[in-house]
């Protein structure tokens, strides 16, 4: 048996009603840097966590897009063909 931790490091940078969010995660081989998004509309009230929880959302779909690219990249490669990955 092998274990294996994977550590990402999340930062959130806020400035007026924008926020942002980058998932960084560093593995021998490679590095992957999810970025996510958030804007508050002028009319709703200054709640940052909301902003804060959406940015980071999506830098970590971002994050799982890349390494789920990854793996599909690294089946091609071990396969020798393109491969479609289901469910």
């Amino acid at each position: 048996m092998s274990d294996r931790e994977w550590q990402v490091r999340l930062g959130i940078t806020e400035e007026d009603e924008r926020t942002r969010a980058d998932a960084v995660l560093e593995l021998a081989d490679q590095r992957f840097h999810g970025v996510g998004h958030a804007k508050r509309a002028p009319q709703d009230p200054s709640v940052p966590v909301i902003g804060q929880d959406l940015a980071a959302s999506r830098a970590l779909a971002d994050l799982s897009h890349q390494l789920l690219e990854a793996a599909v990249r690294r089946i091609e490669d071990h396969e020798g063909h393109p491969v479609r990955l289901q469910g």
